[in-house]
Formats: C-alpha cells, structure tokens, sequence
C-alpha cells in the first residue's frame, strides 16, 4: 500500500487537525499505533511540523470525513508521492572515491589526450574547470596528483573508457593502435622452421615404419657423429 511522502509529519498534522483514530492514521501513515500515540501526547523523540496531506494531494477531504464519520474505515491515498528523478548532470561519485578523481582525470590526459574534456567530464563526473587545472598543472593539489587508471580506482568501467576512447579516436582520426612488437620474431620462428624441414628432407631422414612390406628393408640417414648401433 502507498504510504505518504513524509509519513511523521503527516500523522502528525492529521492528529492536530482531525478527529481520526490512531488506528486509522497509523495504517493510512504506515506506522504503528504507539507511533501515532507518542505523536499526539507530544513525546515523540523529534519535534515534527506537520504536513498537510490534502494540499501534497495525497488525501481529499471527502476521504478524510468518510473517515471521521467511520472509524472503522481506511483512508485511500490519492495518488502516490512522485519517484525522485536524477536529473541530467555530472556522474554521481561516492564521497569515498571523489579524492581519487584527480588521479584519474590525469591519467586520462596522459594516456588518451584525444579525449576532450567534456568526455572526461561526464565519464569521471567532474566539472571543466578541474581537468583545465590539472592539464595546465595549476591545481592546488598539483603535487600530490599521481596519474591512476580510473577502472582501477573504481571510478568508471572498463566498458565506458573504452567507448570514450574509441569514439575520441575516430572522431580525430586516429586508427586503433596495433600490437606489432612480435611480428619479428613470429616471421623468424616460421624461417627457422622452414630451415629444419627443408634440411630434414635433404638428408632424406626416414624412420622404418608400421607400413613397411615384410622382408622390406629401408634405409636411413644418421647426423653427423652418431655411430650406427646394429652395425659391426
């Protein structure tokens, strides 16, 4: 059942303004009965102001008078309080990780200065100001700003940086960066390889096998100073 938006001040202005038992309050509020009768003897722990329920239009009068007319009846709340909307603004960071900031917004500049500031604004949730201070190196903190991955500290998803950045790249042009450090090694390994088979079949290495004909006899090549076993 929907309760009130503030349901102890709103018990609170029903007691002063109304004839409605305190059964009937405290299930319209949602709290209990000794609640609403702390409420009315004024020796609740915190003072409260009351709230009117019929201009919060969470409450007509017709609906309170059906009440006061029948004790037993249950008050109906008109309509629910409206959800609390985020509006469009900045990242919302908890106050724990809002001192990590700093350090992210620098490692953004340092590692992936194609991204404009407005992306490192809504991705990190900080204002223009602060990462022109810190790529200008005039922020107060300056000195104890140390450059941190900001998916490490927690401050965006691996996901989202990546998004940012690869849209940061396209739209200056940049191709994605290419990891080439093995391709030396890898063309060497394939000629070495290359090498061995190709001196293998010069030798004409073969080794007797399962499908030779009975009575058959193959020959084959030893390396270079290893002495034949079976010969005498």
């Amino acid at each position: 059942m929907a309760q009130p938006l503030m349901p102890h001040a709103t018990a609170s202005w029903l007691v002063d303004n109304t004839s409605l038992s305190f059964e009937q309050i405290a299930a319209f509020c949602g709290l209990h009965i000794l609640e609403v009768q702390a409420i009315a003897d004024d020796t609740a722990a915190t003072k409260l102001t009351g709230r009117d329920p019929v201009r919060a239009h969470e409450l007509t009068m017709d609906e309170i008078e059906k009440g006061q007319r029948d004790p037993k009846y249950r008050l109906v709340m008109q309509k629910g309080p409206e959800p609390v909307r985020r509006t469009k603004g900045p990242r919302y960071t908890p106050v724990s990780k809002r001192q990590d900031k700093p350090d992210g917004i620098a490692w953004i500049i340092r590692n992936h200065p194609e991204v404009s500031d407005g992306q490192i604004g809504k991705l990190i949730g900080t204002t223009r100001t602060t990462i022109a201070a810190i790529r200008d190196r005039t922020h107060w903190n300056i000195a104890n700003i140390v450059p941190k991955d900001p998916v490490t500290l927690g401050l965006t998803s691996q996901r989202e940086l990546d998004a940012v950045v690869a849209k940061a790249a396209k739209a200056a042009g940049l191709e994605a960066p290419v990891d080439d450090r093995l391709e030396g090694e890898r063309e060497a390994l394939i000629g070495q390889l290359r090498a061995e088979r190709e001196a293998a079949a010069g030798r004409g290495a073969a080794v007797p096998g399962a499908e030779d004909e009975p009575g058959e006899t193959r020959s084959y090549a030893l390396p270079e100073g290893v002495q034949d076993p079976f010969k005498r």
